[in-house]
């Protein structure tokens, strides 16, 4: 897969994209991303990239001429369609079906606005995906594009190093993951619970899975309520196995 990010700022995006699982991915060549900057295809001696607004009113809007310039001129670099993201506050709420959706893709540009937002003529004549990963204003869009492309690389295949590692991540299934423990087996009082130390993969299987449910009932319903992820033997919704905390034993040691 290839991503291109048009910024204004691309010295605050390399260093996240060349470190940890995206910067391995690179490395190993399951993707290749390049950051290009917006003002570079701006005209005249400032090389302006936004004006202000018609009709009046606070702050400055994003011109069409450097942006459509930019996008023609990157599209143009490889053969490969790209799909085009504008990351706008004003878009569809970005999730883990959307991650998953894109993570088909061949390519992907990805569009940061900045100042007030955008020439509406950016949205009417490069026709692109808008997505917002939350309701809220940041001051420009390369957050929300170093979140993206973050959630999409790490589908990828070869990205990381165990391929399962995704499956049972949260928001797989619409369901928040499962408890998770380490050494040691008892911390302040704290024990593993003894289920995941029986070597039993079904009954472990099970108690993740009704871990699962009950974490996401209590923290996330509305996940639940999008898509019944209940399965047949689920006593009606109901976790089959005691919730983690019952598992745990208060020794007062720890080994």
């Amino acid at each position: 897969m290839r991503i291109d990010v048009l910024t204004l700022f691309p010295e605050v995006m390399t260093p996240f994209f060349t470190s940890s699982i995206v910067g391995r991915a690179q490395s190993s060549g399951v993707v290749e991303i390049h950051c290009t900057n917006i003002r570079d295809y701006a005209k005249g001696v400032r090389r302006s990239v936004d004006d202000r607004p018609f009709g009046g009113g606070p702050g400055m809007v994003m011109m069409c001429g450097p942006l459509f310039d930019a996008v023609e001129a990157v599209e143009a670099a490889d053969p490969r369609p790209a799909t085009r993201v504008l990351l706008s506050p004003q878009g569809e709420r970005f999730n883990q079906t959307i991650a998953r959706e894109l993570s088909q893709e061949q390519r992907l540009l990805l569009i940061c606005g900045h100042y007030e937002g955008f020439d509406e003529r950016i949205r009417l004549g490069l026709k692109p995906r808008e997505i917002s990963i939350g309701d809220y204003v940041l001051s420009g869009g390369e957050p929300a594009a170093m979140v993206i492309v973050d959630a999409v690389v790490r589908l990828l295949p070869g990205a990381l190093g165990d391929e399962t590692s995704h499956v049972e991540e949260s928001f797989s299934g619409n369901l928040l993951e499962y408890p998770q423990y380490t050494r040691p087996r008892v911390f302040r009082g704290m024990e593993v619970p003894e289920v995941l130390l029986s070597g039993n993969h079904a009954q472990i299987e099970q108690w993740r899975h009704a871990e699962a449910l009950r974490r996401t009932r209590e923290r996330r319903p509305d996940l639940l309520e999008a898509n019944d992820t209940d399965q047949p033997g689920d006593s009606g919704g109901q976790a089959s196995c005691p919730p983690s905390d019952a598992w745990l034993v208060d020794r007062g040691a720890t080994s």
